[in-house]
């Protein structure tokens, strides 16, 4: 697992240990937020058994060892963020986003047999022409994010049609629950409701986001460890809880018992106007289907953020 440190990587670990694998977990331990939140969310994982963790950035660690009687690679590591993609930040998302994708990628391909589960993005799509989204439609980034997301994409497609790996890419729409990243907006949201602090709401709030629960992301990355279809297939991994951004906050502030002080700031660079995935490939080729509404995990994230932050 790289990126087992994260948001998603670490609650898909827990899982993956819980179901009885063994699981070596990857992680630079980076700073685009608070390292000691990546620490926290291992604190679990390291006091149990069959996991093992290995503080390596992948830029220039070798890979090999790292693969040793593994079955499955799932690729989480990545630079996130679409607003700091731009200008000379772009650099950190060459390296973390499509160089460290192809060196995974090389590892992998010396490994007949192995699964890659590479974690896209519904960034790729940019903003679409039609919502909801399928696979099938024109993907056309909207920020360097995105197009580093892509290229990952791109790559694996690469690497299976010339070497055969096997390659499942899953393009996840907003992800959010417990241990979700400080800096993406649910959490926020919170935060600002809990704390009566205000919100920087970017835009008019008109914008509509499909939100998907981690815990059925993480269902889908099982799902597709496994599956059999075309190595390389885009699958979306989408909530079917497509929301505009002002009903989202109106509903945090609800399952707080708080209102979420608004302070309104201009449309930022690369943010699009509205997401949505369709999911019936995933329904037909990994058999999977969201399970949680977005109210349910609201107020699942709500009840982490009680017993867990200060």
């Amino acid at each position: 697992m790289t990126g087992a440190a994260g948001f998603i990587g670490s609650t898909l670990c827990e899982r993956l240990v819980a179901d009885g694998w063994a699981v070596r977990g990857i992680d630079a331990l980076t700073d685009y937020y608070d390292p000691a939140v990546k620490q926290r969310n291992l604190a679990t994982l390291l006091a149990g058994a069959n996991f093992q963790f290995v503080h390596a950035d992948l830029r220039d660690t070798p890979l090999a060892p790292l693969l040793d009687d593994t079955d499955v690679v799932f690729h989480l590591a990545a630079q996130p963020g679409v607003r700091t993609s731009w200008a000379d930040g772009f650099a950190t998302y060459d390296d973390h986003n499509i160089r460290v994708t192809q060196r995974v990628l090389e590892a992998v391909r010396n490994r007949p047999g192995t699964r890659l589960v590479f974690a896209s993005s519904s960034s790729v799509y940019g903003n679409p022409l039609r919502v909801p989204t399928d696979e099938g439609d024109q993907t056309r980034p909207f920020s360097p994010y995105g197009v580093t997301k892509l290229a990952g994409e791109h790559l694996c497609r690469a690497y299976a049609d010339n070497f055969g790996v096997s390659v499942a890419v899953l393009r996840y729409f907003t992800v959010y629950g417990p241990r979700q990243r400080p800096d993406m907006a649910i959490h926020r949201l919170i935060e600002c409701a809990r704390r009566g602090t205000p919100f920087a709401l970017f835009g008019d709030g008109s914008q509509i986001r499909d939100f998907t629960f981690v815990d059925d992301v993480v269902a889908a990355n099982l799902a597709a460890a496994t599956a059999e279809f075309p190595s390389g297939t885009p699958i979306n991994v989408a909530g079917g809880s497509s929301t505009r951004l002002v009903d989202l906050v109106a509903a945090v502030g609800e399952a707080v018992g708080s209102p979420v002080p608004i302070d309104w700031q201009p449309a930022q660079p690369g943010d699009v106007d509205r997401t949505g995935g369709a999911v019936q490939r995933a329904a037909a080729l990994i058999g999977w289907a969201p399970q949680v509404s977005l109210a349910e995990g609201i107020a699942r994230q709500v009840a982490w953020h009680r017993a867990t932050l200060a």
